[in-house]
């Protein structure tokens, strides 16, 4: 549960009539949207709670009448909500307690369209008369409640992706169906997380290239070569294959848990990575051969680098078979971290040697070549 989002997961948006129709055309576009919707595989349920059949009493108050009688309409209204809807008078301190004061007719004295006949509202001479006698009623259907979003007339709706499915491709699947269900003149707008992870997901792919580019050039400076920080860039992968493998056999997906521990899995295996080639340039440089110089470089951190990605699968087991509150969270990151560097490891100790190899020969070759 995230605080001011709400307790449930799945999806939320508001289908919103932008050209100013009838509530009736509105509940019709979005059931025909909700029908569309629950046929894509995405998408194990959407519904929406709002509806036009609920009982009501349509009130008409006669003006000139209350103008008559020296009666203002508005106060007739104010009345009739003060008695039946209740108002706010005002707050009170007790017991080192705050109480909203609210002022409303009893239970019992509201029950019925007679109990109009006892509601009085001053005229303008100062004499009470019924508001009963200015005012007209009309048994019709309705809606319970109509709320707005972006201040057009709008109908909640809510979901949940099905299994083996994410949320990100569910809230691609509302896209799809919106745009070949909904009329000119009516949209839609995400609400709570959802419309977080919309409005962020499109910044994702940018923020992972910037960061690339970055990693890039730090590593270029590192090694004084720009061939060399490849090997290290291309093997994380390899380590990123075993979280997702992991995750897919425990049935999880790539929520925001899993992400921040494939952040930590990443640096991780970067580390890992630089100790290797580091140690290999050294080795070349001493005059050893390429392959030589890569394979010292494995046999030399190997140890080092298998105790500590031990320690590190051996300190995440708690997360990965996490019970209780919190457990989906824990689950994730774990499944996630231990995955990653259980297949990161075995394939670092055969990938990064093999990629430094590949990259000093073409650095070497090209530099020959320049000079």
């Amino acid at each position: 549960m995230i605080s001011g989002y709400g307790m449930s997961n799945g999806f939320d948006l508001y289908v919103q009539d932008k050209k100013g129709g009838s509530i009736d055309d509105l509940l019709r576009y979005t059931n025909n949207f909700l029908d569309a919707l629950n046929k894509r595989p995405e998408v194990s349920r959407a519904y929406t709670t709002f509806d036009t059949k609920y009982p009501q009493y349509m009130v008409e108050v006669d003006a000139a009448l209350c103008k008559r009688n020296g009666i203002s309409p508005a106060d007739v209204l104010s009345t009739l909500s003060g008695y039946v809807g209740g108002s706010y008078s005002s707050n009170l301190n007790r017991f080192t307690k705050l109480y909203r004061v609210m002022v409303q007719a009893a239970p019992e004295y509201r029950l019925d369209t007679e109990a109009l006949n006892n509601i009085f509202v001053r005229n303008s001479s100062g004499e009470m008369s019924p508001v009963s006698q200015y005012l007209t009623l009309a048994r019709v259907y309705g809606s319970e409640s109509l709320s707005r979003f972006n201040l057009f007339s709008a109908i909640s709706v809510s979901g949940t992706p099905a299994d083996g499915y994410s949320s990100g491709q569910a809230l691609k699947a509302i896209e799809e169906v919106a745009d070949a269900t909904l009329p000119e003149g009516y949209g839609y707008e995400f609400g709570g997380m959802s419309r977080e992870e919309a409005s962020t997901g499109n910044t994702t792919t940018l923020v992972f290239v910037i960061c690339i580019v970055f990693i890039y050039l730090i590593l270029c400076a590192l090694y004084e070569s720009l061939t060399i920080p490849f090997a290290v860039i291309l093997s994380v992968p390899f380590g990123l294959m075993g979280s997702f493998l992991f995750a897919k056999f425990w049935g999880l997906e790539n929520n925001i848990y899993m992400q921040t521990g494939l952040i930590m899995l990443i640096g991780l295996l970067s580390k890992t990575a630089i100790l290797l080639t580091e140690y290999a340039s050294d080795r070349r440089r001493q005059g050893m051969t390429i392959t030589a110089a890569a394979m010292s470089a494995a046999k030399a951190r190997l140890r080092p680098i298998l105790t500590a990605s031990m320690t590190m699968v051996f300190g995440m087991l708690p997360l990965m078979f996490a019970h209780g509150v919190g457990a989906n969270g824990n689950i994730s990151v774990g499944v996630s971290t231990v995955g990653g560097m259980l297949f990161g490891t075995i394939g670092l100790l055969f990938v990064v040697p093999t990629l430094f190899i590949v990259f000093q020969t073409i650095q070497e070759h090209f530099g020959k070549t320049g000079r």
